[in-house]
């Protein structure tokens, strides 16, 4: 294997809990997965970044030191995956970040997204060139810029003889459509763990509700289901993207106050079956799957699991492990690949699911030198 076919995939997801690597190697258009590895954020750079995803004073002086101190850590989490595999610098053809999104509006005039993680200190501090900055291009031909993700699974996960679909279940739960025959499509659905952590993270010590299970113990409020079910997120049509700043706590309070006051525990299974009942309503509108994968870390909700298999019985659900990739690292995995597909100067996007008026070469590159 030449140094030529190795790339390394950054990505901190909308649930900010880590920074995620995938190291792969590209042979052909072949996808394989080398190794994988987790690197806890510094808890003052977590809270900074939290606190970034909601308008605060002095926001750009906290960008410019959370831009630097991101590129840091994931610094260190390069030397440490390197290491890990016995890999150099040399070893690597390109780093793909994608950073940490910040804000993403595409509905706004002239729409814009906002990842950090500055790629010039990632580069000096790896020795490794990186591309970065994958959503620009296609917001300025006009595109969501958002949800990447379709491009890949089309890749990695199509089958000329059954449809299916890919779910991502991450802070935000996005679908790629992928049918036999026919155009790929792919959009944010709403809400996954984005809600749910932060609602558990406001009555527990923990991060997470592990496998789901306060949700488990909470019984569904329909009223404030369908409050929120009614935003008008989930009747747009694609292509539609959004992220943690729309679907906040804010966002869920507002619902809350619509209803008489309700056990936390309830609100967090409530929470669990909007996530499912957005995730089922796009599959019937616009993804007649027989099969249905799912990634992510919502893979891991026992819970959530249970009521999208009790609501689609008929589809046959798995995680993308049985088509032999692994569930955490597929966003990861995405990076390292578009970081491929720029460097070979290969198209990115797939304008049936951003709306750009054409494909494109996605990310800019920032030489290690």
């Amino acid at each position: 294997m030449t140094n030529h076919q190795r790339y390394i995939g950054i990505l901190s997801g909308t649930s900010i809990d880590a920074i995620d690597l995938a190291l792969i190697s590209m042979q052909g258009e072949q996808i394989k997965l080398l190794q994988c590895y987790s690197h806890s954020f510094p808890l003052p750079l977590q809270q900074r970044l939290q606190s970034l995803c909601t308008p605060q004073p002095n926001e750009l002086v906290a960008f410019g030191l959370a831009d630097r101190e991101f590129a840091l850590v994931a610094s260190e989490a390069v030397q440490q995956l390197l290491t890990l595999c016995n890999l150099t610098a040399s070893d690597i053809t390109a780093i793909g970040s994608h950073g940490q999104t910040v804000r993403h509006h595409p509905e706004l005039s002239p729409a814009f997204s906002l990842q950090l993680g500055c790629a010039a200190t990632l580069a000096a501090n790896t020795g490794i060139a990186v591309v970065s900055h994958f959503r620009q291009k296609d917001i300025a031909l006009g595109g969501q810029g958002a949800p990447l993700a379709p491009a890949l699974h089309r890749a990695l996960f199509h089958s000329p003889n059954v449809n299916r679909a890919v779910i991502n279940l991450g802070g935000i739960a996005n679908i790629s459509w992928l049918p036999q025959h026919g155009e790929v499509i792919g959009f944010d659905c709403g809400p996954a763990n984005t809600l749910l952590d932060a609602w558990y993270q406001q009555h527990h010590a923990g991060r997470y509700d592990k496998d789901g299970t306060w949700a488990s113990l909470g019984t569904v409020n329909v009223s404030l289901l369908q409050s929120c079910l009614a935003d008008p997120y989930f009747q747009q049509a694609p292509p539609k993207s959004t992220g943690r700043e729309y679907f906040t706590l804010n966002w869920l309070q507002q619902h809350l106050s619509k209803q008489s006051l309700l056990e936390p525990i309830n609100v967090q299974a409530t929470l669990v079956e909007l996530t499912a009942h957005s995730v089922i309503q796009a599959l019937k509108q616009f993804a007649p799957a027989q099969q249905v994968y799912l990634c992510g870390g919502g893979v891991h909700n026992k819970q959530l699991l249970v009521r999208l298999q009790s609501l689609a019985t008929a589809i046959d659900w798995q995680s993308t492990d049985a088509l032999g990739v692994d569930p955490d690292w597929v966003e990861a995995i995405l990076f390292a690949w578009l970081a491929h597909c720029h460097v070979a100067g290969l198209v990115g996007n797939l304008t049936a699911v951003t709306g750009a008026k054409r494909a494109a070469v996605l990310g800019c590159y920032t030489p290690a030198l």
